[in-house]
């Protein structure tokens, strides 16, 4: 009984090792880049504007003049970043980010249903900081990876859990992205979940509402129209169908872009109802990334839970590849200081737009597994079905065409 226990102890020991220098080299990475963290000191901004009551939406932030963008509820969650000095902030959203990380991929492991053990969880954290989309969270000092939490984990939980949907809710109200998860639920036939997700986001808006009247108003009627208030939609930060386009097309304003979007919507909400619970949650996260106006390469974290569901299907060569394509950056490669971006050539366009492919691919694996009948098994492991449900229907119907095969 002793062997186990040592050999348990010793790779727990050599995968915190890893970590450890793998959070070394991005800290000191950090120092010698002097990396501004820059989304960091705009949340702080907007918390500051709560704490003294001056224009939310008429602040710019950083030498980008960064402005708010987020509901006037994030906001009112930002309060707290104005208690500490900015050196101190932006350490504790690297650590937090950090934490975040292995959060993520506990909870990817679990929608994923395969085991996580410690060892396993940490060098998978110390690899996946490197990641493009989790590097540029930790550098920016973004919230990326705590929504993705927020979202997966509601996910993950059994269908008839007290407070379903409550997580959901306010990850939307913190940035409206999420929200296309309760759509999820409520065409799942979960609609119990959705309409708490539903009330929950609601209750964001009304609190925020209530702090901040003026604000408030000024968003829901105004900027949350404004989609081009984070910048420019043709960089290669921008990896949605809209970047992509722009670059092709080399304008600012691509024609025919919704031609592409519509089809990609339709294909996630098809795919959403008939594949099984993982892909329906990666065809719509994806699928979001795709169609919303701006995607920058940060908002593309999800690629933690693709690459965990990829393995647990035993698809390792797919799941390879698509981690080269996470680590490669090849978007910085190529020319990307103002308006090189839309003069980018024939073969530089692939290298600038690495991530709408892959978004693509991944639409089409869920799209087959729906064709294939793979329609839901139930649940994800740990949920339970409430006999009736349109899911638990389906699960009935699957394994009926499993007998049959």
């Amino acid at each position: 009984m002793t062997l186990p226990y040592r050999t348990v102890t010793v790779r727990s020991l050599q995968a915190t090792v890893v970590l450890v220098l793998s959070l070394a080299a991005l800290a000191a990475l950090c120092v010698a880049q002097r990396i501004p963290m820059a989304d960091t000191l705009v949340y702080r901004a907007e918390g500051a504007a709560v704490a003294n009551g001056t224009d939310l939406y008429g602040l710019t932030a950083t030498d980008w003049q960064l402005p708010a963008a987020y509901p006037p509820f994030a906001a009112v969650l930002f309060v707290p970043t104005t208690w500490l000095p900015v050196a101190a902030l932006k350490v504790v959203f690297v650590a937090g980010n950090a934490l975040l990380l292995a959060l993520l991929v506990r909870l990817s492991c679990r929608f994923a249903g395969l085991s996580a053990p410690v060892p396993a969880v940490l060098a998978a954290t110390a690899l996946g900081l490197w990641l493009e989309p989790v590097f540029q969270t930790l550098v920016f000092g973004q919230i990326n990876l705590a929504l993705v939490c927020l979202v997966l984990w509601d996910l993950s939980r059994p269908n008839d859990a007290v407070g379903k949907g409550f997580a959901l809710g306010v990850a939307a109200g913190v940035k409206l992205t999420p929200a296309v998860f309760i759509v999820l639920l409520l065409i799942t036939g979960r609609r119990r979940a959705g309409l708490t997700a539903l009330a929950s986001l609601a209750g964001t808006v009304l609190l925020g509402a209530l702090v901040l009247p003026e604000a408030s108003a000024d968003f829901w009627t105004r900027r949350i129209l404004q989609t081009d208030r984070d910048g420019k939609a043709w960089i290669v930060d921008n990896q949605s169908l809209q970047g992509v386009f722009a670059r092709v097309q080399h304008t600012a304003e691509p024609a025919a872009v919704w031609a592409a979007a519509l089809p990609v919507a339709v294909a996630a909400l098809w795919a959403a109802r008939r594949a099984p619970e993982r892909w329906a949650v990666l065809a719509v996260a994806f699928a979001a990334l795709l169609v919303a106006p701006v995607s920058w390469s940060h908002h593309w974290v999800w690629c933690v839970p693709l690459l965990a569901v990829l393995i647990a299907e035993g698809r390792r060569g797919t799941a390879a590849l698509m981690a080269v394509v996470f680590l490669a950056r090849t978007m910085w490669l190529v020319p990307h200081a103002g308006d090189p971006d839309l003069r980018l050539t024939w073969w530089q366009q692939p290298l600038a737009s690495p991530y709408a492919p892959l978004g693509l691919a991944v639409l089409a694996i869920a799209v087959l597994r729906a064709r294939d009948g793979g329609r839901r098994d139930g649940a994800l492991p740990g949920q339970r079905v409430t006999p009736g449900t349109e899911a638990a229907g389906d699960a009935a119907a699957g394994a009926g065409t499993r007998a049959a095969g």
